[in-house]
């Protein structure tokens, strides 16, 4: 996997936001020529009009791509182009006697451009240079004013009303579907140990504290289990943390494997199991920890023949007498005492 220094990340995760706006740029302005045209033609405008609607429509767009991507803050310099595209929508609204279909759906089409890019701060920026960018150009054409629309002129708005609106809400769409997903990637890192990819401590804490609380409201059992990887110390020191670590993976895997999709295993702490057994009472519990000691006592290692691991459990189920949390774990902690104290590798009940 390739390493990006934060500089980098920071810029490659600009330039993905450049790629997206240099497409709705590309649709945007070609659409945008077609009612601005349609006024042209109908007020006989000069040739430099004609020059001027073809740089921004066809030339613009390229030319803001190469300055973003040139830049060493693509975000910024694509930002400030937004706010020139604004300007060159007030400008082409002025040059359009302030026609007033046009102008409505440019103004629309801007303001939802530029909250779906960068904000309300975006938009702020962007109105402020869509005013100069009218003002200006207004003067400059001695304020020409002519609000009324040809029946050419609003069919020559539909494709740019209807295709940039889609546009815009695909993109919004696939934004808010990349969000999501990121947000579901954060959560499981965050409920998750990243070494064994088993659930960590305090997510499998908040489940069990539900199950107490649906214990409580409706009396269904539920059996906690605690595992523990005897003399873990002892394989370290003799085989090295690292075929540590491998025994630790293998008892994941195992644990994973042991399960119905409503139990919730988990990594507990150091060389400590946690398992929670839902709608499970003390006697499934031992049937089922009983297998699970079996399957680590038989773990097989190719890198050493000679390691065997073994394991003490100790469950407790729900009773009456756990009010909190805490009293359910050191029941089932007492249990995984008196494993230990017996001679490891058994398993023992609250």
């Amino acid at each position: 996997m390739p390493h990006y220094s934060t500089a980098e990340e920071f810029r490659t995760r600009g330039l993905r936001f450049v790629r997206r706006i240099h497409r709705m740029r590309m649709v945007g302005t070609v659409l945008c020529a077609l009612p601005i045209a349609s006024v042209l033609q109908e007020r006989a405008a000069g040739e430099p009009f004609w020059v001027l609607l073809v740089l921004n429509a066809f030339v613009w767009p390229q030319v803001a791509d190469w300055l973003c991507r040139r830049s060493r803050d693509p975000v910024a310099t694509e930002f400030r182009c937004l706010m020139l595209d604004s300007a060159f929508g007030g400008a082409w609204i002025a040059a359009m006697a302030v026609s007033a279909a046009p102008a409505a759906v440019f103004v629309t089409m801007l303001i939802a451009d530029k909250i779906a890019a960068g904000g309300w701060g975006l938009l702020w920026r962007s109105s402020i240079a869509l005013g100069l960018g009218f003002a200006i150009a207004w003067a400059a054409l001695g304020f020409p004013f002519e609000p009324e629309v040809s029946q050419r002129t609003l069919l020559a708005c539909v494709p740019f009303l209807f295709v940039y609106a889609v546009a815009l809400s695909v993109l919004t769409h696939r934004l808010g579907r990349r969000i999501a997903k990121q947000n579901r990637e954060l959560e499981h890192l965050t409920r998750t140990d990243p070494i064994m990819q088993l659930p960590n401590r305090p997510y499998f804490e908040t489940r069990a504290f539900n199950e107490l609380s649906r214990f409580k409201r409706s009396g269904h059992l539920a059996t906690l289990l605690l595992i523990d990887i005897d003399h873990f110390k002892a394989i370290n020191d003799c085989y090295g943390h690292g075929m540590g670590d491998v025994v630790l993976k293998r008892v994941a895997e195992l644990l994973r494997s042991s399960v119905r999709d409503i139990d919730l295993p988990a990594r507990y702490g150091g060389d400590e199991f946690a398992m929670l057994l839902v709608d499970t009472d003390a006697n499934q519990a031992m049937q089922a920890a009983e297998r699970l000691r079996i399957r680590i006592s038989e773990l097989v290692f190719e890198a050493e023949p000679g390691l065997h691991c073994s394991s003490s459990i100790g469950l407790a189920e729900l009773s009456k007498d756990h009010d909190k949390l805490d009293q359910w774990i050191q029941a089932a902690d007492a249990a995984l005492y008196r494993a230990k104290a017996a001679g490891r590798n058994r398993v023992a009940t609250a």
